[in-house]
């Protein structure tokens, strides 16, 4: 069987993340940051899930998702109703996940050319 190496059409991809870390192509990140298929904005500025405001999807809803996953850590960490009802008026899919099932989902939709942007919290 011949084994190919096959290179996204998109910038950015996630080589994998967890509750502390993630890898986006050959670089490590250890701070909150916000993914699109061809964007990379480090430093998103929350805390944790628990503590968004609906504001603090401003940056991610600027890039016109048609979904964003909030990858919320090790742990899989519901945001307050007001931030999933800030999607939701406007058309668009929140989904929460754990870090690690974000990252598999983000390559999976970037792959199919979908519009995704993804939040990931470190460090929680």
């Amino acid at each position: 069987m011949q084994l190919n190496h096959e290179l996204p059409d998109y910038a950015f991809s996630l080589r994998g993340a967890d509750g502390q870390s993630a890898r986006v192509n050959d670089r490590v990140l250890t701070a909150n940051f916000i993914l699109s298929p061809q964007q990379l904005q480090e430093h998103w500025p929350v805390r944790d899930s628990t503590a968004l405001v609906p504001a603090d999807l401003d940056a991610l809803l600027a890039l016109q998702p048609e979904v964003i996953l909030l990858g919320t850590g090790e742990r899989q960490v519901f945001p307050p109703a007001a931030v999933m009802a800030a999607c939701l008026t406007r058309g668009v899919g929140l989904e929460v996940m754990t870090n690690a099932a974000a990252a598999r989902t983000f390559n999976v939709l970037a792959g199919e050319a979908r519009r995704v942007v993804a939040g990931f919290l470190l460090g929680s």
